[in-house]
């Protein structure tokens, strides 16, 4: 296994994203809506997607060798950063793990800092494409999203860090923004920087004023930085791993990304009346998922928290059958199953110590990913879970704090 297999997949993305804005063809490929279409040229002056997240799955054989399955690149808003933080940090202060110090060292790999260094070296970049008077300023960020959402806390983490650091910040709610004068404001609180959390689908399509919501007003007037950009969204749809993997674009990428694909990304497809191949031989795509069910996974192309997918495993035939014939009508992929990795963990349950195999993957944050030099990644969440869908916001898992243990 590579040591940086980053740096051999997110090239080949970078790739995939410059073919697609050159060609229509390629991004028909991404499925994206019009309205997705109309916005991605925007050029933001930066990375497309600065700060991003793939999410992995590591099945070790022993400490120096295993598999690695690259299953979703999480383009557009990667959560958990803080949370990350915060958990390495009570961690560090637990009796249990200041005993366990005294045999091992336990290097904990923050992310929180890389966060803060993004937002200003976007807006540094930002500043050389925009007028606006505020461009030369010191920037104030606005952590955008709906006040209800569960992760609303995490807003508040980052808003007394960024605070700590110097910088003037609020959290907003998109209801309650306005572009006046050619100033983002929410109330009194002139916004140069957006760190973006609320998901731009949900901000166009769950707006009455879609389109012309003061955001997307003031960004296309370039007065006002947004992280991660509009263009975020043709990595971020989950048929990106589908147009890598996909045989019809090989051509697209060099012999070294062609070996990356297909050592670290599943064999993903758009799910569509078609023929393709698989394992060498040629097939005709929806009668022979019909009849392998339980090797394959159905994901819609642009939900999130495990909205939508569907195990082949974990349903019956009919089931699975009737999901085909549904999904070949909406915007869906379908992805070879990959191996899960479990390992023992230790519980308390009812007042007393118990050790359980709970299933685990590994995500490693992504800064900068998807330039042609492939970024560079640091930080890591790590989620457990005892159902084979780990996402938190699914319900079906919980986040904890990952560390570099060595021996002393």
């Amino acid at each position: 296994m590579s040591a940086r297999p980053h740096k051999q997949i997110l090239p080949a993305f970078a790739k995939a994203e410059q073919a697609a804005l050159a060609d229509a063809d390629v991004m028909a490929q991404f499925m994206l809506s019009d309205w997705e279409k109309e916005l991605v040229p925007f050029e933001p002056g930066f990375p497309s997607s600065p700060n991003g997240r793939m999410d992995c799955f590591w099945v070790m054989d022993d400490v120096e060798t295993g598999t690695l399955a690259m299953t979703e690149y999480n383009a557009e808003t990667p959560a958990a950063t803080a949370y990350n933080d915060e958990l390495v940090d009570i961690f560090y202060g637990l009796p249990i793990l200041r005993e366990f110090e005294k045999h091992y060292e336990c290097r904990a790999l923050p992310t929180r800092h890389l966060m803060l260094h993004t937002l200003n070296d976007c807006y540094r970049l930002w500043a050389k494409t925009s007028s606006a008077p505020a461009s030369k300023e010191r920037m104030r960020i606005g952590i955008v999203d709906w006040k209800e959402v569960p992760t609303y806390s995490e807003f508040v983490l980052f808003d007394k860090y960024f605070k700590e650091q110097g910088y003037e910040c609020l959290i907003c709610d998109p209801r309650e923004m306005e572009y006046r004068d050619g100033k983002l404001m929410a109330g009194n609180f002139h916004i140069t920087m957006i760190y973006k959390r609320v998901l731009l689908t949900e901000l166009v399509t769950r707006s009455p004023e879609g389109l012309n919501h003061p955001i997307i007003k003031a960004i296309n007037d370039r007065n006002v930085c947004m992280v991660n950009p509009y263009r975020c969204k043709i990595l971020h749809q989950k048929a990106s791993l589908a147009v890598l993997s996909d045989e019809t674009n090989a051509h697209l990428f060099s012999p070294e990304e062609q070996r990356a694909i297909h050592a670290y990304i599943p064999w993903t497809r758009r799910l569509s009346e078609r023929y393709t191949i698989y394992e060498g031989a040629r097939v005709d795509l929806v009668p022979f998922l019909r009849d392998n069910k339980d090797i394959f996974v159905l994901k819609p192309n642009d939900e999130y928290g495990g909205k939508g997918i569907v195990l082949g495993w974990t349903v019956t035939q009919s089931e699975w059958e009737q999901k085909l014939s549904d999904y070949l009508k909406e915007n869906t992929i379908v992805q070879r199953k990959v191996a899960i990795p479990s390992e023992p963990y230790p519980s308390f349950v009812d007042g007393k110590a118990a050790v359980y195999d709970r299933m685990l993957d590994t995500d490693p944050y992504l800064w900068n990913g998807d330039t042609t030099q492939g970024g560079f990644a640091s930080g890591c969440l790590t989620r457990l879970s005892t159902a084979a869908l780990l996402n938190v916001t699914a319900g079906g898992g919980s986040t904890v704090p990952t560390f570099v243990i060595e021996e002393r």
